[in-house]
């Protein structure tokens, strides 16, 4: 059995965000001894998923009642900055990475804390399409198509015969930063259980625990693929019945003159 796989990749266009100044607070670590201004630190959203390429905005906010130092520590590049009492929103600009940490520090009366977020960037497939089986010799050629997704070394492409997994791939070798097509070619043999047995391509992405799953529309096998040996005694079989049936005729007809004859 043999497989190629054939990636190609597209980028896509960033899709800012817009900028939020609800504040929520959270209970901070507890305050050391010795400090008289205690405070809170929230980054928002804690958790935020993009587009690749794309872009976010995030919230620091804190209660801190004096005069602050704040700074925005990731490895994402930083776009514009808005300000006001109490927070302070920073944009991330192209995102590609697909998990991000990202940490708000801030420092009220010598006293430092910080809050965390993770930005995540992943695109489930725009569409997973199985083509119809192509009879090649007395072979099938099996192809999927795994459209606009990232990031593909986190993607398994799989193909069901029924409810059964004939064949899978895993891409972890795939580095790219950007959205991909993926092409998975697979060859099998069939036998007589096969036909109109349904053949599906799944696309399942792995984001350590968030598991995203993209399946195809079902495609059919209608024609039996024989092999020569398969063929040659099929066709042994049919002329071994034709040569039944023109004897079984013949010693009809021989009955059917004798008793005209009697007649």
């Amino acid at each position: 059995m043999e497989s190629v796989l054939l990636p190609s990749l597209l980028l896509v266009a960033a899709y800012p965000r817009g900028v939020s100044s609800h504040h929520e607070w959270r209970q901070s670590p507890p305050v050391p001894s010795g400090t008289s201004t205690p405070f809170l630190v929230r980054l928002s959203p804690e958790l935020e998923a993009v587009p690749p390429g794309g872009s976010v905005w995030l919230n620091c906010s804190h209660s801190c009642p004096l005069p602050v130092r704040s700074s925005l520590r990731t490895q994402l590049r930083q776009g514009k900055t808005l300000s006001g009492s109490g927070w302070v929103s920073y944009q991330l600009l192209d995102v590609r990475a697909w998990n991000s940490k990202v940490r708000c520090v801030v420092t009220c009366a010598g006293e430092t804390r910080e809050a965390t977020a993770m930005i995540t960037a992943y695109k489930r497939p725009r569409s997973v399409i199985m083509e119809p089986p192509v009879l090649m010799g007395h072979k099938y050629t099996l192809r999927c198509y795994v459209i606009h997704v990232f990031p593909v070394g986190f993607l398994v492409v799989s193909l069901r015969r029924g409810g059964r997994v004939v064949y899978f791939e895993s891409l972890e070798r795939f580095t790219g930063s950007g959205l991909a097509n993926v092409t998975l070619t697979y060859v099998m043999r069939a036998g007589p259980n096969d036909l109109w047995q349904p053949l599906t391509c799944h696309a399942r992405l792995n984001l350590d625990g968030l598991v995203v799953r993209s399946s195809s529309a079902p495609v059919m096998l209608k024609v039996l693929a024989l092999s020569p040996v398969s063929k040659a005694f099929a066709s042994a079989s049919i002329a071994a019945l034709v040569g039944i049936l023109l004897a079984v005729g013949t010693v009809y007809v021989r009955k059917y003159l004798a008793v005209q004859t009697q007649l």
